[in-house]
């Protein structure tokens, strides 16, 4: 985890959720899925914030659900999409998981090749070769 507030990023966006059982979903993700644990902050047995990096470029940030916050999400509603070079890799350890596999690798009409999956509690991830267009010159 490194916590280095000397580095700084450029602006991007990060999808953010929540998750009921955040230790868990975190171990899942990393574990299984490939993201690098960035940062972790605990309030208690609650995880009030956590960055996972995706070792590709971008990453997600989550913590503990909070019903009563004033930035609330209710767990296993979210739908991220997750660019890799690697998706038959990815695939393979997030079959051997046995979490639900929504869509099996596949090659688009638009010259993607993506899986999609269901995390343990529900959220909807697709990971494919796609990493959009390139943005208009400005």
């Amino acid at each position: 985890m490194n916590n280095d507030s000397s580095t700084t990023r450029p602006p991007s966006v990060w999808p953010t959720f929540q998750a009921k059982d955040a230790p868990a979903m975190i171990k899942f993700l990393v574990d299984v899925v490939g993201f690098v644990e960035t940062a972790r902050y605990d309030d208690g047995e609650q995880v009030a914030h956590c960055q996972l990096d995706w070792p590709e470029g971008g990453g997600v940030m989550f913590g503990s659900h909070k019903p009563d916050g004033p930035w609330t999400v209710a767990p296993g509603t979210a739908g991220i999409y997750v660019v890799s070079n690697h998706v038959d890799e990815v695939y393979e350890r997030v079959r051997a998981s046995g979490v639900q596999i929504l869509r099996e690798p596949d090659d688009t009409d638009y010259g993607s090749r993506e899986f999609g999956f269901a995390d343990p509690e529900g959220n909807l991830w697709s990971v494919g070769t796609y990493a959009g267009e390139p943005a208009p010159s400005r």
